[in-house]
């Protein structure tokens, strides 16, 4: 079982359930994947509701290599999820709840967008 206090959880990835979490070195690599300078910067960019397929092969990517697989973009790339495009957005919305927001609750609703104020 995923450890939720440590940002960890479980999904269905590549035809084999696999643990994901963002450790320190993860969220580095993300900042510096996505140009932010902190990690303020990196949870409002994750935040956003913006992300392209290419985010969601970073995120997840990054939650693989943080839980300890030896494993590259390319290699996460060409791996299949449940659900197709949306089976991806949850793992990664699943991952950054699980690491920004204490990891409370499992399939949380979706990044939004933000309307402007």
């Amino acid at each position: 079982m995923p450890n939720h206090h440590r940002g960890e959880i479980d999904a269905e990835i590549g035809g084999a359930r696999r643990r994901l979490v963002l450790t320190l070195g993860a969220l580095a690599e993300l900042e510096s994947a996505f140009g932010a300078g902190d990690l303020v910067a990196l949870a409002e960019r994750l935040g956003s509701g913006r992300l392209s397929a290419r985010d969601l092969m970073r995120i997840i990517g990054c939650g693989l290599r943080g839980a300890g697989e030896a494993i590259s973009d390319a290699e996460v790339a060409a791996m299949t999820a449940a659900g197709g495009a949306p089976g991806y957005v949850a793992i990664a919305a699943d991952l950054i709840a699980a690491t920004f927001g204490g990891g409370e609750s499992q399939n949380p609703p979706l990044p939004q967008a933000r309307a402007p104020a």
